[in-house]
């Protein structure tokens, strides 16, 4: 076995561990799998030479990898063009609880909601027990600024309210017989007065960002094309009451929804084939 050879057997000892980190830390496996990919790329090159602790090297590197990666990602979001979607978490509506991943979808979904800085601290210290002493150089934070984010972002997951999941799903039925029915009346009672659209159709597909009720509803027509030629079947995607949309074995679009007061305040349509062929059919269909 040569020297390449030996240091590529190392790092595979570690990828596990590693690509659970990137995952909860970006909410995205195919992301997470860019972000381990990058990490072995930089340990080819520098070898490891001067390096004591292996795991704890590239769980470093993994963490600025993702760190960079949030914080690209918060940056399209502000974008109020980009209609880039992140990789959707579904389960079926029932079987949450289910869910293997230590994490699991809820967190998953409150994890979005914390800057990068706070995703970065809570995870590597709260989910992985690393020490504070090691994550404060990721963010070129003190110790104890990275102690404090953590603290905050741990506050915010402690009291993240518990989804009303039948309150959810009547707010979606509700949307999807508006559709179904073709019926504009019936689909702006559903709509929140700022509700935002974002539709993530892939390169041959113009995506688009829409936001308030006349201009969502304005695309009825696509929701009436959408729900009298696909099946649509209930599940959870990403913590909320959502849509799988399928054309016989085909996966058409994964459609998330974000409900308040009855309402949908936020609707996220994944449409894009390329992403959809790269998803875990088994956990979709």
């Amino acid at each position: 076995m040569d020297e390449h050879d030996f240091l590529a057997h190392r790092f595979e000892g570690h990828r596990a561990h590693l690509k659970a980190v990137a995952n909860r830390m970006l909410g995205s496996p195919t992301d997470a799998d860019d972000a381990v990919q990058e990490a072995w790329l930089r340990l080819a090159r520098t070898g490891t030479a001067g390096i004591d602790n292996l795991g704890g090297w590239l769980t470093t590197v993994v963490g600025r990898v993702c760190l960079d990666m949030l914080r690209t990602r918060k940056q399209r979001r502000e974008d109020p063009h980009d209609a880039r979607l992140p990789d959707p978490v579904v389960t079926g509506p029932e079987d949450e609880v289910l869910v293997a991943d230590a994490v699991g979808v809820a967190l998953l979904v409150v994890l979005e909601s914390l800057n990068p800085a706070e995703r970065l601290a809570f995870v590597l210290h709260d989910l992985f027990g690393v020490p504070f002493e090691r994550i404060a150089p990721i963010m070129d934070r003190t110790p104890a600024a990275a102690r404090k984010l953590a603290s905050r972002a741990r506050q915010r997951v402690q009291g993240a309210p518990v989804p009303d999941r039948a309150a959810q799903r009547r707010v979606v039925d509700a949307f999807l017989a508006a559709a179904r029915g073709g019926d504009l009346t019936a689909l702006m009672a559903v709509l929140d007065p700022d509700v935002t659209l974002r539709a993530d159709g892939g390169k041959t597909r113009p995506s688009q960002v829409l936001r308030g009720a006349d201009a969502v509803a304005g695309r009825l027509a696509t929701f009436h094309r959408m729900a009298t030629t696909t099946t649509s079947r209930a599940a959870v995607v990403n913590g909320t009451a959502g849509l799988v949309n399928t054309a016989g074995d085909a996966l058409v679009s994964i459609m998330g929804f974000t409900t308040a007061n009855g309402k949908i305040t936020g609707i996220d349509i994944l449409a894009d084939p390329d992403r959809l062929a790269g998803l875990d059919h088994c956990s979709v269909f």
